[in-house]
């Protein structure tokens, strides 16, 4: 893994006008179509998926093609648009191939040589949201482990059952396959609003009728990596998204709700304890915004950004969605209350994309720093 190198500019942190004004409109999409009941009855159905909303989102806002130049079809925006994107499906925990579609797959694919007909036909198919692709690899795979190139059972790919193409790695690169060619076995996962599923038959499906190879071995797992850690680096923004909600629904319902004729929330030991969150929170708003910038200006301290949000925002999310669960008391128990659908969002987050000990084994080796 390479060392760090010397900062080359600084980064951004702050909003910009056109990302607020991108952020207004997916907020609007959401509270229309993502209100929790529909989300719950969604969930409990196996479906979780709004058609309407995600293509609204993919093509109608363009949010698809955010990360995708525009002589390729997309909108040539950077990370730090997706990102925002991103938050705010957090925010709503909504069921939509945004992360596995329009991140990963398609930061694989503007990996590779896009001077390749077939990659940038599939590009543009992606960014105009008139198809979705996902890498077959579990969403517990990190930028850093094995890729299992080769292998015919492939368990945990989230988003799988609503591809229409999957990015298959095998020994000899990187293919592209027809969903329809390939055998997609839902799973039972704990988080209902990310289905994942197994693929099998990836062994015979590359090479045949329905795939296309696009790329060798070497370019595909280079390009795969790139994939992975730019997913990575914009997870870290869902999962601020997520603990936002949290801290939000935690404080409006403190102070609504009354015990010996105050509020709960002008409890000190309460107070104390959302203070904790609100830090926390901050803190991981500064973390994702400079994996998001590292990313969107392809500076070369990007992995190290990657995996310091990684490390932080993930635990930071789980905490705000265990807190929001423990200071509702009897209604955060509850299935009717949305706030168990956050909690196993945080904890599927968690494991996506590499753990927090994995990211910091990761940045322990990016600033030579290793445990003794």
């Amino acid at each position: 893994m390479n060392r760090m190198n010397p900062i080359s500019t600084e980064p951004d942190l702050l909003y910009s006008e056109a990302e607020d004004d991108l952020r207004a409109a997916v907020r609007s999409l959401v509270a229309d179509r993502g209100d929790t009941a529909s989300a719950l009855a969604r969930a409990e159905s196996g479906t979780p998926y709004d058609p309407e909303l995600w293509k609204t989102l993919a093509r109608d806002i363009g949010a698809a093609g955010l990360l995708v130049p525009e002589k390729l079809g997309g909108q040539g925006a950077s990370h730090r648009e997706a990102a925002v994107v991103l938050e705010e499906l957090g925010r709503g925990v909504v069921p939509a191939p945004y992360l596995t579609s329009s991140v990963i797959a398609t930061e694989t694919l503007l990996a590779l040589d896009r001077e390749s007909s077939d990659v940038a036909a599939l590009i543009g198919e992606l960014a105009t949201g008139r198809r979705t692709a996902v890498l077959a690899v579990p969403l517990s795979a990190s930028p850093y482990g094995p890729l299992t190139a080769g292998a015919d059972r492939i368990t945990g790919v989230a988003d799988a059952a609503v591809a229409d193409v999957l990015l298959v790695v095998k020994p000899d690169g990187l293919y592209a396959v027809e969903r329809a060619a390939l055998t997609v076995e839902a799973q039972t996962p704990l988080d209902l609003t990310r289905p994942l599923a197994t693929v099998s038959g990836t062994s015979g499906a590359a090479g045949g009728a329905g795939a296309v190879r696009l790329a060798d071995a070497e370019s595909a797992e280079r390009a795969v990596r790139r994939g992975l850690l730019a997913g990575a680096g914009l997870l870290a923004s869902e999962q601020l998204g997520l603990a936002e909600w949290c801290l939000e629904e935690t404080v409006g319902h403190t102070r609504e709700r009354h015990q010996f004729n105050r509020p709960i929330g002008s409890f000190q030991a309460l107070k104390h304890r959302m203070a904790q969150v609100w830090l926390e929170v901050v803190s991981a708003r500064a973390a994702a915004r400079n994996a998001a910038d590292a990313l969107a200006t392809d500076s070369p301290e990007a992995a190290l950004a990657v995996a310091v949000a990684q490390t932080y925002c993930a635990r930071a999310a789980v905490h705000a969605a265990e807190e929001c669960v423990q200071l509702h008391a009897g209604i955060g128990m509850t299935w009717e209350h949305p706030a168990h659908l956050y909690l196993k969002r945080a904890k599927s987050d968690e494991l996506a994309l590499g753990t927090p000990g994995r990211h910091k084994e990761a940045l322990a080796d990016l600033v030579d720093l290793r445990a003794p």
